[in-house]
């Protein structure tokens, strides 16, 4: 991409009088040679994959290969036809969506890392909650997909998206501020309001650190899937209600690599410090890999 923040972004959107999705398309003709057809057709495929991991995991119980997770994806998908939700049917359905990738990857199915595996159930969640909940056509699914890939590039050019790296922050942070703004865009909203959708959920996930069971991408990895999704959708309403966040898109991504810089390693991903650390988390990776208690 020619440009390196989300302000310029915005700047290059509104000049033209476009969206962050069409914007993105274009960039990538210009920069590939690749048809738009052909372009369009490569994030069709990945919305196919992303229809497919979302739903299976919500009809049919999955478990992953260590046993550590499987089955919640399900559990919400019945709770959700009870019709007794607290949240009401967008957040259960979106968090059902989430855990649902979130299983599929863990059994070694396929999934979109979007931007990460670890984080693959945030953008698909949310894409396909709009999609049952507020009839969105693909057409404009499959642009605010290109959308949040957009966003993703900025994080990823200007921080990281490494959990590793950054933290668990910087793998559900980014693909929530990912999914905010294809919402946002969904929905009618400007470039900048998608950046700001985005800027707000940094802001509520700065700190969050990458502390996997056993350093395998699954508790409490899908259950942060399933939490991402509604920091996403939170933002989006925020967003499209007049809220603005008042730190830029771009600041809070610098303060986001900032942190996850300072952060022990121990915290990221390294399966030592935090829940990971715990006298349970001990047990259960002992367990998993074949050692007694």
């Amino acid at each position: 991409m020619n440009i390196s923040s989300g302000r310029e972004l915005v700047e290059a959107c509104e000049a033209m009088g476009i969206s962050i999705g069409e914007y993105a398309i274009r960039q990538e003709s210009d920069e590939t040679g690749i048809s738009r057809e052909d372009i369009w057709n490569s994030m069709k495929e990945a919305l196919r994959v992303m229809e497919n991991s979302t739903s299976k995991g919500v009809s049919e119980e999955v478990i992953s290969v260590s046993g550590l997770i499987g089955g919640d994806a399900y559990r919400m998908g019945k709770y959700l036809k009870n019709g007794k939700s607290v949240g009401g049917s967008v957040t259960t359905r979106a968090m059902g969506y989430a855990l649902a990738c979130s299983e599929v990857n863990a059994s070694m199915g396929k999934i979109v890392a979007c931007p990460t595996a670890g984080a693959c159930g945030i953008l698909p969640a949310a894409v396909m909650t709009m999609k049952d909940e507020h009839g969105i056509v693909e057409e404009d699914i499959i642009l605010s997909l290109f959308a949040a890939g957009a966003v993703g590039a900025i994080i990823a050019q200007n921080a990281t998206i490494s959990g590793a790296e950054g933290g668990c922050q910087a793998e559900c942070g980014s693909a929530a501020a990912m999914a905010a703004c294809a919402i946002v865009q969904m929905m009618g909203g400007t470039p900048g309001m998608c950046l700001d959708a985005g800027a707000i959920v940094f802001k509520n996930t700065l700190g969050l650190v990458c502390d996997p069971i056993a350093g395998l991408v699954e508790v409490p990895c899908a259950k942060r899937n399933a939490q991402g999704v509604l920091s996403a959708i939170g933002a989006a309403d925020m967003v499209l209600a007049g809220v603005r966040s008042r730190i830029p898109f771009d600041d809070t991504v610098e303060a986001m690599y900032s942190i996850g810089k300072a952060m022990p390693e121990s915290l990221r991903e390294t399966g030592i410090g935090g829940l990971a650390g715990t006298e349970t988390g001990k047990i259960l990776a002992r367990r998993i890999f074949g050692e007694t208690d």
